[in-house]
């Protein structure tokens, strides 16, 4: 019974046209959280990440005691672990701070398996929160040395830093969750950083969702737009829900 299940042409059609979940690409993701949060902030999208076939890194550093230029190398650290699993390409996922130390490390570095990366609220020029905030104590003590290098002034690393050659593709958020921040912004915000200082020149895709800085990774919706921007390259515009923004109109 079974010789007969498997016959000639079932077995050409198994090898022309494999799992759609097969891929030939043995593909690792570096996972990076935000300024004052930990490696569990990301452990909702390292999960989904697994099961949607990735090997995963998603481990801390010291966010709070150190300047953006030696946190950096944790980058390195999560590249090492990948290329010790074999990977063949080298993706990261990043929030807030994170995408600012992905791009300073690729500032002085190259690593030809690094192919994209999908940053999720990057303060990436600038947050209007540091400018307004860096002298005060409070605002030291929550976010140590690399905060004060976040603003928008001569001085902000995030807006001198070149562009880098990965893929990059940006998910903003346009709900607040800090309501003690609004009266800082004009436009669209996630209650930490703005629509506007989440851009940059070289992205290669862009939107904006219903979702607010602290938690945004762990959106269901999000996490379907990382999934797919790391497999395509791609946002999936035709997955946008109705509580989110087109980029278009942005």
């Amino acid at each position: 019974m079974l010789s007969k299940f498997l016959s000639t042409p079932l077995i050409a059609f198994i090898f022309l046209f494999p799992n759609p979940g097969f891929t030939s690409e043995n593909e690792c993701v570096v996972l990076l959280h935000g300024l004052g949060r930990t490696s569990v902030s990301m452990i909702i999208t390292e999960f989904q990440l697994e099961d949607a076939g990735f090997l995963v890194w998603n481990e801390g550093y010291p966010s709070r005691k150190k300047p953006i230029e030696e946190l950096a190398p944790v980058v390195g650290d999560g590249i090492n672990h990948c290329l010790e699993q074999n990977a063949s390409l080298i993706h990261f996922v990043t929030h807030s701070m994170g995408g600012i130390l992905v791009r300073q490390y690729f500032q002085t570095h190259n690593v030809p398996e690094a192919r994209r990366a999908v940053m999720l609220a990057p303060p990436n020029q600038g947050s209007e929160v540091t400018d307004l905030y860096r002298d005060e104590w409070w605002y030291q003590f929550a976010t140590g040395p690399a905060g004060q290098q976040l603003g928008t002034d001569e001085d902000s690393v995030p807006l001198n830093l070149d562009p880098i050659q990965l893929e990059i593709g940006i998910i903003a958020g346009g709900n607040s969750s800090d309501p003690w921040f609004n009266q800082i912004f004009d436009g669209d915000h996630d209650g930490k950083v703005s629509v506007t200082s989440t851009r940059l020149e070289e992205m290669k895709d862009f939107i904006v969702v219903d979702s607010g800085h602290t938690f945004i990774m762990n959106s269901d919706a999000v996490i379907h737009q990382i999934i797919t921007f790391l497999r395509d390259g791609k946002f999936d515009q035709t997955g946008m829900d109705a509580g989110e923004i087109n980029p278009k109109d942005e």
